[in-house]
Parts: C-alpha cells; structure tokens; sequence
C-alpha cells in the first residue's frame, strides 16, 4: 500500500502534502529535519491519511490535492479537522 498523508505544522498551522510507503516513517523524517522544505516549519502532526494500491495512484492523488491550493478548500472537501 502507498499512501497520500497530509501534515499540519504545529509552528503555524500550515500543510504540507506528500505520498509515501511509510506514513510513520515519513513524518519522523520531516520531525527529523531531513527534508529541506518543511525543516523550519516543524514539529509536524499527520492531518489525514488514503492509501491507494500504487505509488503511481497516490501520487496522482497528491497532485490532485495540491492543485486546490486553498487550505480551508483542502478541509473542507476531505472532511477533516484543520
């Protein structure tokens, strides 16, 4: 399984959108530091989460996600709590 997950800075609320194979391995990562983009805007705290059946899948859901652009669009048309 490959998943779609969402994160929510605890810094200043902002998301960041990405696909992995390991959600938990991922976000320890981004809590890390490792990656560049989200370094200066953590702690960071998984938002939501859908698993699709290949990486291909999920990262044209990524896309899709990002392509909103509007956060509170982002929340409200998946159904989670910002």
């Amino acid at each position: 399984m490959f998943f779609v997950y969402i994160l929510r800075s605890e810094v200043d609320g902002g998301y960041y959108i990405g696909a992995a194979k390991d959600v938990s391995e991922r976000i320890a990562q981004h809590n890390a530091g490792v990656s560049l983009s989200t370094r200066s805007r953590r702690p960071w705290k998984l938002a939501y989460t859908e698993a699709y059946e290949t990486l291909s899948q999920a990262r044209r859901r990524e896309q899709q996600i990002k392509s909103w652009k509007n956060p509170a669009y982002m929340v409200k048309k998946l159904g989670f709590g910002g």
